[in-house]
């Protein structure tokens, strides 16, 4: 218990969206509040050569997407927030479900123009698992877009979550003037391009009050008297328990691009937000408030900063205090590894941290030992569990265009395969290099990052794969003849593990069906 005070000032979270419903422009405001960065990115002004923080490899600067997740750590009110940006695109929706095994709680955005869309009802699905507690961001109130009421309906119907409005918006589009902040009870008001300030705050204990009219007109004020009474009939107070639970999810509305309605979002988030949670293991729940140190490495990325060809292995601390230089417990490999140089992140830039404590990202230097799932303690044997992998779905063969790049290409192709974004396949008796994806997207980044960061050229053929099976047997002879028949569609994954490669759906049911004696495995389980 002896940390008790230092997790009790971290809040964990991720923010969450489909594409383009304004995540990044959000994190950038929130990194404004912490003090953490002087100016925002400006996104979306292309005039303007800076990019938005998060958004640090080349390719999404291109795109103007997320592709990876990136780790910031910003102080704000006296707590110390690690927030997680994840990329919005499903093609790199794996890297997302993973990022949220190692929050706490999730900032949820949605679009106030397109509602909810696909990408959102995914991630929700995952999130309602875990039952991690949400806070919603209705965003862009100044362009024209749906009623609120329809909104919230909609949110409630399509994501299976009760919400809870802190916030009641003032019009929408051209006619926006503001928000009525229910919890505080003030009313604050909204002039397009300019950063709300405190005069832009009024304090209303009644609504009834003439001032409201005058602030903004009496049919506006009449109808935010009726929203506010329907709102309060309907949902009452927040019980904080619920959100605690994932059951109710907080509901603000605001301009992330204006910096409308982000701090009362803040505020809020710093007032209910966990802390760091127990977690679930293979032996038994860890607490955050454990003396030893325990943590798991949910992501590793490779060229973080393309002069040193470095590879970071981004750990959450899950209890216990984690300290430079002292040697900890690696339970895959069986052996204990120290780390010189353990970094904290605002997107690129790092700083040398000497401690760590239940909550916090730590970026640590990989040489190639870790992969992702693997978990750290101080002696202790277990791993942490929920961490999921998934089979892929698209397949292409890499054809090397430069018989000299040869070793760069292999290097390349094992780095960017661990981020686990992608699988890499060796054709069984063969050296046809296979990498399995989710998304089409995922394929034009590794093209790119073996061109950019290993000199490698590369074509990518398709090929006519359908799903991924890792096989296992108790009769090996059986396994053996299963090979030996099926040569052209197996192959091994980079831990030598045998997989087969289904042509199409109806192959993979009659190969099943045949073959009583092999298991067909959709994942890789992480642990092995």
């Amino acid at each position: 218990m002896k940390y008790i005070n230092e997790i009790k000032k971290r809040k964990t979270f991720a923010i969450i969206s489909h594409p383009d419903a304004g995540k990044t422009t959000l994190t950038e405001k929130f990194l404004l509040f912490g003090g953490a960065i002087q100016t925002a990115g400006a996104v979306k002004s292309n005039k303007i050569k800076k990019h938005a923080t998060s958004d640090f490899m080349e390719i999404e600067r291109q795109r103007g997407i997320s592709a990876a997740t990136s780790v910031m750590t910003f102080e704000y009110d006296g707590h110390l927030i690690n927030l997680l940006d994840t990329p919005g695109h499903k093609d790199f929706a794996e890297d997302t479900y993973r990022t949220l095994t190692a929050v706490d709680s999730v900032v949820l955005v949605i679009d106030s123009v397109n509602g909810v869309e696909a990408q959102t009802r995914r991630l929700m699905e995952v999130i309602a698992m875990r039952n991690t507690p949400v806070i919603v961001f209705i965003n862009k109130m100044d362009r024209d877009g749906k009623n609120r009421f329809d909104l919230l309906e909609e949110i409630e119907n399509e994501l299976k979550i009760q919400l809870h409005p802190m916030t009641v918006p003032i019009n929408s589009g051209k006619d926006f003037k503001g928000v009525y902040d229910l919890h505080e009870k003030s009313l604050v008001l909204f002039t397009a391009g300019t950063k709300a300030n405190d005069e832009d705050v009024v304090k209303i204990k009644d609504l009834n009050d003439a001032i409201l009219d005058k602030k903004i007109g009496e049919k506006d004020a009449a109808t935010l008297r009726e929203d506010v009474e329907l709102i309060d009939g309907v949902y009452g107070e927040l019980h904080e328990a619920d959100y605690l639970s994932g059951k109710t999810a907080p509901v603000f509305f605001g301009s992330a691009v204006n910096n409308f309605g982000v701090k009362e979002m803040l505020d809020t988030f710093i007032r209910i937000a966990p802390t760091p949670r127990p977690r679930h293991t293979t032996t038994r729940d860890i607490k955050p408030e454990e003396d030893k140190f325990s943590g798991f490495i949910f992501k590793i990325h490779a060229n973080l900063d393309p002069k040193h060809r470095d590879r970071i292995a981004f750990l959450r601390v899950c209890s216990g205090r984690f300290e430079r230089n002292t040697y900890y417990h690696h339970v895959r490999m069986d052996k204990d590894v120290r780390f010189s140089n353990p970094y904290s992140f605002l997107a690129r830039q790092k700083e040398v941290i000497e401690d760590a404590y239940p909550g916090d990202v730590v970026g640590l230097f990989d040489t190639g030992n870790f992969k992702i799932g693997d978990t750290m303690t101080e002696g202790e044997d277990f791993f942490f569990t929920g961490i999921p992998s998934f089979s892929p779905e698209i397949f292409k063969e890499v054809v090397n265009k430069d018989p000299m790049k040869t070793k760069q290409l292999e290097k390349g192709l094992l780095q960017l395969t661990d981020e686990g974004v992608a699988q890499l396949f060796t054709q069984f008796g063969g050296n046809k290099k296979i990498i399995g994806c989710v998304g089409e997207l995922q394929f034009e980044v590794i093209q790119y990052r073996l061109l950019q960061e290993y000199g490698a050229s590369v074509q990518m053929n398709s090929l006519p794969f359908f799903k991924a099976c890792w096989l296992t047997s108790k009769d090996p002879k059986k396994l053996e003849d299963f090979i030996k028949y099926k040569q052209a569609n197996i192959a091994e994954d980079k831990d030598n593990h045998l997989v087969y490669l289904a042509n199409s759906e109806w192959f993979l049911n009659t190969e099943i069906q045949n073959n009583p004696d092999i298991e067909f495995h959709f994942t890789s389980e992480i642990h092995k």
